[in-house]
């Protein structure tokens, strides 16, 4: 398969998760296809670079060698394809992590729409939505469910 359908079939396959995440985001699937999708690409991912992997010229270590590294074509489209991925992801934690915190959806959409189409730049308004909404900047995963409703921090428990 030539690298231009690989590049449409993996742009085209993120679509549906999108999409979900977006208008769906309470269904039970939506995080599945997402997920699934995400894993799909990575697999992609991994049989592509394997075999250019070290190949050719360019590195990591300068801007001019990562120039040279994503000159050649199927570099270029497996960095695609790892932006794909870790966007996809990115979102998709957005969505779970609003609903966490009880975030209404609504304001959570713009976000993913920046997250699809400029990576980091639209995780940077997720996180300050989180932050503006909560009144603090953490990614505490163990928050409880109601944390936006709590204008201060419960006090820990104390040692016996």
């Amino acid at each position: 398969m030539d690298l231009e359908t690989i590049f449409s079939i993996c742009n085209a396959a993120v679509l549906p998760g999108w999409l979900l995440l977006a208008f769906a985001p309470r269904w039970r699937w939506t995080q599945r296809v997402a997920a699934s999708t995400a894993a799909a690409l990575a697999l992609v991912y991994l049989i592509l670079i394997v075999p250019t992997f070290g190949k050719g010229e360019g590195g990591f270590g300068t801007l001019h060698g990562v120039g040279q590294l994503f000159a050649r074509p199927e570099v270029l489209l497996v960095g695609w394809i790892h932006y794909l991925v870790f966007d996809l992801f990115t979102g998709s934690w957005e969505v779970r992590d609003a609903a966490r915190l009880g975030i209404p959806h609504w304001m959570v959409v713009p976000c993913l729409a920046l997250t699809l189409l400029f990576g980091p730049v639209g995780f940077l308004f997720y996180l300050v939505l989180r932050a503006a909404l909560r009144r603090r900047l953490d990614l505490d995963e163990a928050a409880p469910a109601g944390a936006l409703a709590s204008p201060r921090e419960a006090p820990l428990p104390r040692s016996p």
